[in-house]
Formats: structure tokens, C-alpha cells, sequence
């Protein structure tokens, strides 16, 4: 238009006419008009698309309702509550616990909410001293190398970085954790003790939950003692009632559209029909298995090798990163729920929050049917908490049943031990208890709201993206085992994958929801320097993705540094995975050196912790005088400590220092990333 515009003024110079019209400047003062009124309007709704906080609620609400006031403390004051309580979950247990101490603690004349420190301004916890009888209590996990979770990550940096005055601020701080990990519970340590440094008041002491033992009876351990603290400081009596109070309720779906019902999506309706970029924990990628093939060569046992397409998907992973798995539960255990509950699992339900100011508006995406929250949405296999046998007392029609209930909801030495005895040791899951105690028949949308919600699995990704742009590779042992009382419990994860087999190119390939997750299990920034891998078993993981990245850059002709591998298995024969790989690697000078054990090849065991003690000059060379790293990978509970324990005897023998300096000189070595550890329990 400004061009046309244009050639209409040259050509009245041209005839010596005016240069503008009347009309022509009528006409220039309506553009104007318009477009300044449509750049600002574009501006402000743009400007307000990026500032409001993002929050994924699980069905479609009203856009009030998905702009939540990020100010816990209004909510609080506006409703007359003074417990919050923060959850700082990976997994999901945080989250549960805390909800379990906000619901209490109306038995203390403390009405609470629960709060993601995520979606909250951690600055207004200044003001928690103007609610009279206030209490904030921090259920908080730590992950990997003493991480923060993701979604407590803000606040762990708050801390960090400000100096808040939080005088007046009372607290209590809940850890979870896993003591076979090096840094356990570190990031609740380091709250409780930056929260005590900024001047607030610690009402009760600190609680540690280990996960590698009973983190459950840690936490109502804890939790028991923490109301007696609570109680004594603030002058406050239990009211004694007990209820069980539903956080939930029931919404009948029946007339819902069906494109309006969520079909196994984790947040966003029909995500897996119209996928968009970036994908994460909330918008996991439908990735198609390309390959899916066993690695095993005889045995009773088997070990996957997938291989999950991402072309196309615009999505990038680093050698050493995770790739998380969304399993489905087995139509086989969900078809027995609605059997023992008499239910019709094609029943559209919902469940809606009754706490109106709680930002979680459903437990998981809702409206939906029961067989699909079943499959896709709850933990139908783990062994359930002493919360949910409290729950299902009164759904117990014979009194010999509501009697055990009752006993493994207590916090009594015999209610532990039956609980410990008959749910965890006999590893039983909610399946196996409405089977063992059959008058026990719940409502299955309160069964619904208690039962915790299923979660990913991650595993080391087995492949280079320098070798492999197009797909991410897995190793997965499949898990089935026998329970005490004879049942068969399969993994969720693994039993899923095990049917998902490509087929021809004519017909739809299996395909399976998945994201990854970044990790600080690197190789070294310089290709020359020296590294040593041990990883028995699936532990071989990351390591086949490390060979494969340095293999590249020796044939791009860069030189490459020394690579020192410890694997070990049962037996040769059986469970010796990527043997004709790893072979050539060796055979082609990328693998200097590769150590095996096959721990029943001979009358007598032999690991790979028993090589490394052999082989203590050649560790010392790499990790000593050549400044080398060295990666760990597998199982936490004792080959990874043994490991720890070995290098540092190296290191006092090869480097002729004292145990604690040893200790030092590998404490420096994890804090400079030349150790580090992919472990799990």
C-alpha cells in the first residue's frame, strides 16, 4: 500500500497537482489509527501470553481458573488457613505425604493446603509471621548427584542466592532419600539448615526417609512425633477426630462429548493425535519401536535391546542422558479390580478437588473412563501404604478383616510388623489384599483417589546421537519374579515393552510415550583423556554409548584417549550382551582394554570388583598420573559402594596417602565430575 501510495505522489508532481488530497490524508489518519490500535492490542496480549505462569491442568478449565494466583499466602489468608505444606517430588511420593500432613492437620485445629513451591512466589514466605499460628512443612526429595527435583528447583536456588528475612517463620522439613546413594536426603539438609540461617524457627526436628529401607514407616514415625512438637508450641490440643475425610469427589461423565474424555494422555487432551514440540514430563513423545531384539543367548532370563525412533521429532540427547518410559498396567490386573469391585470400568467419571483454591483441580487428567485411570493413570502393582489400609477399614464388611486393617494402620510395634510381614515382605499390591481379604469391597472412585499415580521409568540411554541422531537406544532386563505367596509380579515397564515387536512395513509399528531426561553423566570435554567404565550387567549401558561417540571421533581422524572397560554376567554362554560389539571395538583400537568377569563360569564367584583390585596399578595409572575419569554404573546398593571403597584403597596404596587424604583426593575427583556414578537401588 505504501508503494502504491508511492507512485500515486510521483505522478501528481508529474501533473503539478497537490501533493496530498484530503481524502488522501483522511484515508492515512484511518491507517494509522488502525494500526496503532492493532500493534498495541497484539503487544499486550503477546506481553500477557509470556508472563502468565504455565501451569498443564488435566482437563479444560476456565481461563480464571488456569491463571492461579501464584501467592499462597492470599490463598491462605483468604481462607482462613495457616499450614501449608510444600512438596519437592520426582516420583510423587512427596507430594502424597504432604497431602497426608495437610489432611491431618485439622485433628490440631490447623487447616492446611498443599503447595508446589513451583507455582508459588517462595518470596512470600517473609509474611507468614502476619497468620497467627502459622506452620510450613517441606516434604522434599533429593535425586541423582543430590539434586533438587525439578519442580523445587527455583526454590533450592532462591535460598541460595537471597538473604529473606524469614524471622517468624515457623517450620518443619520431611526428607526423602535412599541411603545407598552418596548424598543422601542432602537437599532437605540444606533447607532446614538455610531456613534455621535466614532466621526462621524450626518447630520440629529434621525426618529422613529412606527409601532403601521403610520410608513409610520413616515418615509416620516422623510425623507423629512432629504434631507432638507442633502441639507443645503452639499450646494447641488434638481435637481427636479421626475422619477420613475425602479430598475428592465424584463427578458422574456419563454425558460427556467422547472427544471430550482423556484416553491415556498425560495432561494435554489428545496429545498423542496432534503431538507438539518440546516434549517433556507433561508432553511425552509417542516414539514408534524401530527394533526390539533379545540379547541373551540361552537362559531362563532376558535382556531387550530397543531401540525407540525420534525422526522427525525434533528432539536431541546427549550420550549419558536418560530416556524416560511411560508404561501401562496389565489389562489383565485392571479387568480384576473391576471383577472383585463388581465395577464397570467403562464408566466416564471424574474426580473433582473439594478444596476450591487447590491449584490441582484432579488427581490425574479427568474426565476419563475407570479402565482407562486404571491402565494408564494409578500404581495398581506397588505395595500400598499404611494410609490406604487406614482408608479401606470401613469398606470391610468381615470384622477379622477390618481387625488386620486396622492393626497394619497402626503405628504400634505389632501393627509395624504385621505391616512390614504381610504387605512388603510378601509383596503384596492392592490387587493381591482385595483378593486375601475379600470382604474388603471399596468404592472404586475412592479406591481411585488413593491409590498414587503410576510414573515413568528411566533408563540409561545405550547409544551415541553422534552415531544414532535418529533413535535412542535402551538395555532392559525384563523383570518377573516370584512373590512369597506365590503369585507372579512382572514389571510394569519392561513386561509392556517386551510385546511391543515391530512388525512389517505395511502395518502400524508399536509405539510407546517417552521423553528425555538430561544428566550429568558425561564424557570428558577432551576426547585424548583416559577413562576407565564399570558397568556389570545393564550397567554396560551408557558405556556402549560412550565407546560408540569416541569410535566416531576416531575415524573423523581426532585422537582419542584411552578407554578401559570392566564388565561383568553370569555366564558367558548366556548374558554376555553386545560381546561381538564390544569385540570389535578392542579389535579396532578404540577399546584399549576390556576386563571380564562371569561370576558362574567357575566354583568360585568373580566380579568385577575383584578385576579392579587386580588391576589396582593400571587404575592408579588413569585416575593418578594421568588425570584420567572414572564412571560407574549400576547396581547402588553394593557393587557401587564396593567400588568406592576399592578406588579408595588404590589411592592410599598407588598414591602412598593416608585414608583420610585418599578420601579427600576422591571427594575432589567426584566435585571435578573425574567420578561419577549412574547408579540405581
Amino acid at each position: 500500500m505504501e508503494n502504491s501510495e508511492g507512485v500515486k505522489i510521483e505522478s501528481t508532481v508529474v501533473t503539478e497537482e497537490p501533493l496530498i488530497s484530503a481524502l488522501d490524508i483522511a484515508l492515512f489518519v484511518v491507517i494509522i489509527t488502525v494500526a496503532y490500535f492493532w500493534y498495541f492490542k497484539r503487544d499486550k496480549q503477546s506481553s500477557s501470553s509470556e508472563k502468565k505462569p504455565y501451569t498443564i491442568q488435566p482437563s479444560s478449565l476456565s481461563s480464571i481458573e488456569q491463571t492461579s494466583n501464584s501467592s499462597f499466602i492470599k490463598k491462605l489468608k483468604s481462607t482462613g488457613r495457616s499450614l501449608v505444606v510444600f512438596y519437592g517430588s520426582q516420583t510423587g511420593t512427596a507430594e502424597e505425604f504432604a497431602g497426608r500432613i495437610a489432611k491431618e492437620g485439622a485433628r490440631y485445629k490447623m487447616k492446611g493446603m498443599v503447595a508446589d513451591p513451583e507455582e508459588c512466589d517462595m518470596a512470600d514466605l517473609v509474611e507468614m509471621k502476619e497468620i497467627q499460628k502459622s506452620l510450613a512443612i517441606f516434604c522434599i526429595a533429593t535425586y541423582g548427584e543430590g539434586d533438587p527435583t525439578d519442580n523445587a528447583m527455583d526454590f533450592y536456588e532462591w535460598l541460595q542466592n537471597g538473604d529473606a528475612d524469614l524471622e517468624g517463620l515457623n517450620y518443619a522439613v520431611f526428607g526423602l532419600g535412599n541411603k545407598t546413594y552418596e548424598h543422601y536426603n542432602e537437599i532437605a539438609f540444606y533447607i532446614d539448615q538455610r531456613l534455621e540461617e535466614l532466621g526462621a524457627t524450626r518447630v520440629h526436628e529434621i525426618g529422613l526417609g529412606d527409601d532403601d529401607a521403610n520410608i513409610e514407616d520413616d515418615f509416620v514415625s516422623w510425623k507423629e512425633k512432629l504434631w507432638e512438637s507442633v502441639c507443645s508450641h503452639y499450646g494447641i490440643e488434638e481435637t481427636g477426630e479421626e475422619s477420613n475425610i475425602r479430598q475428592y469427589k465424584l463427578v458422574d461423565c456419563s454425558e460427556v462429548l467422547p472427544e471430550r474424555i482423556f484416553s491415556g494422555e498425560i495432561s494435554r487432551l489428545k496429545s498423542y493425535e496432534n503431538q507438539r514440540f518440546p516434549f517433556d514430563v507433561k508432553n511425552p513423545y509417542l516414539s514408534k519401536i524401530a527394533v526390539n531384539r533379545e540379547l541373551h543367548k540361552s537362559g531362563d532370563r532376558s535382556c531387550m535391546h530397543i531401540e525407540f525412533d525420534i525422526d522427525g521429532s525434533k528432539m536431541r540427547y546427549d550420550t549419558g542422558d536418560h530416556v524416560a518410559v511411560y508404561p501401562k498396567n496389565s489389562s489383565e490386573l485392571v479387568d480384576k479390580i473391576g471383577e472383585l469391585l463388581n465395577a464397570d470400568l467403562d464408566a466416564v467419571f471424574s474426580l473433582l478437588n473439594t478444596d476450591e483454591e487447590s491449584s490441582k483441580k484432579h488427581p490425574f487428567p479427568c474426565p476419563c473412563t475407570y479402565r482407562t485411570a486404571l491402565t494408564y493413570y494409578l500404581d495398581i502393582t506397588s505395595n500400598p501404604r499404611t494410609h490406604i489400609m487406614k482408608e479401606l477399614i470401613e469398606y470391610a464388611s468381615d470384622p477379622k478383616d477390618q481387625e488386620k486393617l486396622k492393626l497394619m494402620a497402626s503405628s504400634t510395634p505389632e501393627g509395624k510388623k504385621e505391616f512390614h510381614e504381610w504387605i512388603l515382605r510378601d509383596n503384596r499390591n492392592i490387587v493381591h489384599i482385595l483378593e486375601d481379604l475379600p470382604s474388603v469391597k471399596p468404592d472404586l472412585d475412592h479406591l481411585c483417589e488413593l491409590l498414587p499415580r503410576l510414573q515413568c521409568r528411566y533408563y540409561s540411554i545405550s547409544s551415541s546421537p553422534k552415531v544414532y541422531p535418529k533413535s535412542i537406544h535402551i538395555t532392559a532386563v525384563l523383570v518377573n519374579y516370584t512373590t512369597p505367596t506365590n503369585r507372579v509380579n512382572k514389571g510394569v515397564a519392561t513386561n509392556l515393552l517386551a510385546q511391543l515387536i515391530p512388525t512389517n512395513d505395511e502395518l502400524p509399528q508399536p509405539t510407546i510415550p517417552i521423553y528425555i531426561r538430561r544428566s550429568q553423566f558425561r564424557l570428558p570435554p577432551k576426547s585424548q583423556t583416559p577413562i576407565i567404565m564399570i558397568g556389570p550387567g545393564t550397567g554396560l549401558a551408557p558405556f556402549r554409548g560412550f565407546i560408540q561417540e569416541r569410535d566416531y571421533a576416531r575415524k573423523e581422524g581426532r585422537e582419542i584417549g584411552e578407554m578401559v572397560l570392566y564388565f561383568g554376567c553370569r555366564k558367558k554362554d548366556e548374558d554376555f550382551i553386545y560381546e561381538n560389539e564390544l569385540q570389535e571395538y578392542v579389535a579396532n583400537g578404540t577399546l584399549t582394554k576390556l576386563h571380564l568377569a562371569f561370576s558362574r563360569d567357575q566354583p568360585e564367584k568373580k566380579y568385577v570388583t575383584h578385576l579392579l583390585e587386580q588391576n589396582a596399578d593400571e587404575l592408579w595409572n588413569i585416575i593418578g598420573e594421568k588425570s584420567g575419569h572414572l564412571y560407574v554404573c549400576g547396581d547402588a546398593r553394593s557393587m557401587a559402594k564396593d567400588v568406592h571403597s576399592i578406588i579408595v584403597k588404590v589411592v592410599m596404596e598407588k598414591g602412598q596417602m593416608t585414608n583420610s587424604q585418599a578420601l579427600n583426593y576422591v571427594k575432589k575427583m567426584e566435585q571435578q565430575k573425574r567420578y561419577s556414578a549412574d547408579v540405581w537401588s
